[in-house]
């Protein structure tokens, strides 16, 4: 569209006005045009005043449709060729954009770019060249049964490689996409609500011949699951249910039939931890969802096998780890 800003910057926000405020200034203070959207889920705080006093446009959500839906809602109220898609507790570097861009559009095959994200301690000043500073995400990548987990979340910095380079996929905390991905795609999946719609996302796009890239020059910082500890009464049992059943559901996408096997004894595991963590009743109840959803997931599976090469994801299948993983972003 002649006119549009470089780049969208989509922001879903739940009950964080305060770390919303931090956010929002960073990405105002890139030096790449940005066409910032806000969609707000339902915020029992002064999230809502506070777009409105600052001019910043947004949708107001009557209830929390979930991470998935407002992202979605968001990408249709924009119109850039490139979307952001970005969490409410996070802080950019000031040349943050312009790395992902530079990035992407290096490379005509590419869907996205991520960037470094190091985790956020609201009060330490921040240095992205600290060898100690921790990393939430340089990268999403795959279980050989198809769990996804973030990778070097928990490493200093100072002991990875910081290259740019290819990876399975891109963490939804923040990323940068090309609008026809997600037009291509039909965005993310919104049954998924919030939890491992990015795994999804990164599957299905592989599957129809996209690629993705770290683009470590570029440094997001991450708090983490403020909004979500704020939002529920029992934030750790509605996390436990939602990864269960979509975790479960991605996996009977796109997983070869013959690492099934595995991914029952995983599932069964998984049930046994749960217990132990006092997690048990929510588990189930997410992995039980997800078998109710199995003729839908075994059509979707059928349809990914027609219109793509499912090798495209599968072949990044790889490391064995024992749970829990790293837990996917709410």
């Amino acid at each position: 569209m002649a006119g549009a800003a470089a780049v969208a910057v989509v922001i879903p926000a739940w009950n964080c006005v305060d770390d919303l405020r931090a956010c929002v200034e960073s990405v105002r203070a890139q030096a790449v045009e940005t066409e910032l959207f806000v969609v707000d889920n339902g915020s029992e705080d002064d999230t809502v005043r506070f777009l409105k006093r600052e001019g910043v446009p947004h949708a107001a959500l009557p209830r929390n449709l979930g991470f998935s839906s407002a992202v979605n809602l968001g990408v249709s109220r924009t119109h850039s060729q490139l979307v952001m898609v970005l969490n409410a507790d996070t802080v950019l570097e000031p040349d943050c954009i312009h790395h992902l861009v530079a990035g992407l559009q290096a490379h005509s095959g590419l869907g996205g770019v991520q960037p470094r994200i190091l985790q956020l301690e609201r009060d330490p000043p921040r240095d992205p060249d600290d060898p100690a500073a921790v990393i939430f995400s340089v990268g999403q990548a795959l279980t050989c049964d198809g769990r996804g987990f973030r990778e070097g979340a928990g490493l200093r910095q100072g002991t990875v490689r910081r290259e740019r380079r290819e990876i399975f996929g891109v963490c939804g905390t923040a990323c940068l996409l090309r609008r026809e991905l997600l037009a291509d795609l039909g965005g993310y999946d919104e049954r998924y609500f919030a939890f491992y719609e990015d795994v999804d996302l990164n599957v299905r796009a592989r599957i129809a011949g996209w690629r993705f890239w770290i683009e470590p020059a570029a440094v997001v910082w991450h708090v983490g699951a403020g909004s979500w500890s704020a939002g529920f009464r029992r934030p750790e049992a509605e996390n436990a249910r939602l990864v269960a059943r979509n975790r479960l559901a991605t996996q009977i996408k796109f997983v070869p039939s013959r690492s099934m096997p595995r991914i029952a004894l995983v599932e069964v595991g998984s049930l046994a931890r749960a217990a132990a963590a006092r997690r048990l009743l929510p588990t189930l109840a997410g992995k039980l969802a997800a078998l109710r959803w199995l003729p839908d997931l075994l059509r979707v599976r059928r349809q990914l096998h027609r219109s793509g090469e499912v090798r495209l994801a599968t072949e990044w299948l790889g490391v064995t780890l024992t749970p829990p993983l790293n837990p996917q972003r709410p």
